[in-house]
């Protein structure tokens, strides 16, 4: 006897309606009885149509033996399904997938409060985890309140309330910027390097700025394009200060005072504007005349070398003419001094030495005059080639050697001091 089934799912129209209350009956069952139809009987397809010849998986079965009956030759199979050969079967997930929504939402009958309120908390779900958010380590982030500032969060992973309630901007406060002035390597722009010495010369300055944010509320409600603001700073800055310096001074060694000074200038602007920006550094990349003007520059840089090669030859000139009028000037008066030192010191000893021989003349004057005499006789025929004898009490004449008429070179080397003045005047009393 065949097995038979009894269907109990209930048997909807194309039109989403029930076929009846009992489908049994519509299907031609009998409540009571066993279903008319057999569970292997695909003669009659049924509402769900023809099924597709081959087994569940699409493959093809192989023929029957003499004993199936099958034969090779039965109708025309039907159309293969997606995934060839072994393939997953998606069919009975969809028909799972539908059957579950249309249970969810209640079918043709209306939506289940159920589901709305499922429907209704995952938005809201998802409405609130949009408020997550991650601040970077070189990030500040600025949180608004309809668009009033509310807060600033640190790194880290952070929440604020959904949009459109809350709001959040994020800042690099830590990524330092730079803007180039008067054009980025060969492309130049003249509107913005070109400027006014404070000398009355043209000067083509090309320089850059580097910033970074110190206060991000500040930054963000402030200023609306803070490149530009602080580039329109920058060159505004420049310009005063190159406006009060010399050409030459930019050129050379005033070049660093410069970029001090238009820093500093443009770090009270910005924070009178309250822009929460801080500047880091101004550099002077290029300073020179601008090009149509470049070779009457180099003519009037050339002579005003040579004005200055002259000008450093006349002073050293005239600085060792003057050093060596001061050094024959200083000889001449340390001359002057010194023979003044000698005479006074001189005459001193010449007056102490006369007093004490003044003294010795008092106390024995014979004794003294012949001292002198003979000292005066001394110093007086040092130098002389003679002989002298005394004649008192000579009887024969007196033979002298040829050798004394001879001159004395121990006389000629060494010849006698002179007498003072107080000596001669006494030898001469």
């Amino acid at each position: 006897m065949a097995s038979h089934i009894r269907l109990t799912a209930p048997v909807y129209k194309p039109d989403g309606g029930l076929l009846d209350a009992a489908p049994w009956k519509t299907l031609g069952l009998d409540r009571d009885a066993t279903p008319l139809m057999p569970w292997n009987d695909n003669a009659n397809p049924g509402p769900w149509g023809s099924p597709p010849s081959g087994d569940d998986n699409g493959r093809t079965p192989p023929p029957k033996g003499p004993r199936g009956g099958g034969g090779g030759g039965g109708g025309p199979r039907g159309p293969r399904r997606p995934g060839g050969p072994g393939g997953p079967d998606l069919g009975p997930a969809f028909e799972q997938l539908q059957n579950k929504l249309r249970d969810m939402f209640g079918g043709p009958g209306g939506i289940r409060p159920g589901a709305v309120v499922a429907i209704v908390g995952a938005a809201a779900g998802l409405w609130a985890l949009s408020g997550l958010y991650i601040v970077q380590p070189n990030e500040a982030a600025v949180v608004t309140t309809f668009g009033a500032y509310s807060r600033s969060e640190t790194p880290g992973l952070r929440y604020h309330l959904p949009i459109p309630i809350e709001r959040v901007e994020k800042v690099p406060v830590t990524t330092l910027n730079r803007i180039d002035i008067g054009g980025a390597g060969e492309a130049d722009v003249p509107q913005e390097s070109l400027m006014l010495t404070g000398d009355g010369q043209i000067i083509d300055l090309d320089f850059s700025v580097t910033w970074r944010v110190s206060n991000a509320p500040q930054f963000v409600f402030t200023i609306r394009d803070p490149e530009a603001s602080v580039k329109a700073v920058a060159e505004s800055a420049m310009r005063e200060i190159a406006g009060r310096t010399p050409l030459e001074a930019i050129q050379t060694r005033g070049r660093g005072q410069v970029q001090v000074q238009v820093r500093d200038l443009m770090q009270r602007t910005l924070d009178a504007w309250g822009a929460g920006v801080r500047v880091d550094e101004v550099q002077i990349r290029s300073a020179g005349p601008p090009p149509e003007v470049l070779a009457a520059y180099r003519d009037v840089q050339s002579a005003a070398q040579d004005q200055n090669s002259a000008i450093n030859e006349a002073n050293t000139y005239r600085n060792r003419v003057i050093n060596e009028a001061k050094g024959d000037a200083a000889r001449i008066t340390q001359s002057a001094q010194g023979y003044r030192e000698q005479s006074v010191r001189e005459a001193t000893g010449d007056a102490a030495r006369f007093n004490s021989i003044y003294n010795e003349y008092r106390r024995a004057p014979g004794a003294t005059r012949d001292r002198l005499y003979i000292e005066t006789m001394q110093r007086v025929l040092a130098k002389s080639n003679k002989v002298i004898i005394d004649g008192k009490g000579a009887s024969a004449p007196i033979i002298l050697p040829p050798d004394v008429f001879r001159p004395r070179a121990g006389a000629a080397a060494a010849p006698a001091p002179q007498p003072t003045a107080p000596a001669a005047r006494s030898a001469a009393q």
